[in-house]
């Protein structure tokens, strides 16, 4: 299950990878991770999503955690 939406009002691009809630999130600048109880991760949001891009970060260089 995977869902992708961007949200236009705060230009931000949110990818749902599982419908377990949402127990905590880390942030670092434009990114922030979501993650259930267990520490799986289950939304990435990236804020500002086209400064992100033209700033050359490569989401697949992104390293996120199981």
């Amino acid at each position: 299950m995977q869902k992708i939406r961007y949200s236009p009002d705060v230009a931000a691009l949110l990818i749902q990878v599982s419908e377990e809630p949402i127990f905590y999130a880390e942030d670092d600048g434009q990114l922030i991770l979501h993650y259930s109880e267990d520490e799986k991760l289950v939304l990435v949001e990236i804020l500002d999503v086209q400064k992100f891009i033209a700033s050359g970060n490569n989401p697949q260089m992104l390293t996120i955690r199981d």
